[in-house]
């Protein structure tokens, strides 16, 4: 039976939106985490064992991970005989990571658009402004 209830008590159901969100976004908030997220992104369900193996990481950090993603209702478990496979809870948390992604994508390309314009003064410049640099001068 998976571990997750999406209909039972939400922890801080009764705390602004705001603070839930926080609170979602800080089981995102570690590599490995965001890392497991993606791997069960690719396929329906993935044991513990592949996890480990996929991920080179020791049995007991993952452990560690996996209770965080379970309590903020991000990925859900089921023991098959000696096995454990978890599954994303919901198919939004894919949504999510393609959604950061794309973010990511178009943050670095725009970075990479004002890095290349001369107008954004030298490169190096460790002052970065909303404004180009001949905007400012004039």
């Amino acid at each position: 039976m998976k571990d997750a209830d999406p209909v039972g008590n939400f922890p801080g159901a009764h705390r602004p939106l705001y603070e839930v969100k926080a609170n979602l976004f800080k089981g995102l908030a570690h590599p490995v985490r965001v890392r497991v997220l993606e791997l069960l992104s690719a396929s329906p369900d993935v044991s513990v064992t592949d996890l480990i193996a996929d991920m080179g990481v020791e049995a007991s950090r993952l452990s560690q991970h996996l209770s965080v993603l379970r309590t903020h209702h991000l990925v859900v478990s089921e023991r098959r005989g000696s096995q454990v496979f978890y599954s994303l809870a919901y198919p939004r948390v894919a949504d999510l990571l393609a959604t950061a992604k794309a973010l990511l994508a178009e943050v670095l390309e725009t970075t990479q658009q004002q890095l290349q314009d001369p107008e954004w003064g030298p490169a190096g410049d460790e002052t970065v402004s909303a404004v180009p640099v001949a905007a400012v001068e004039s």
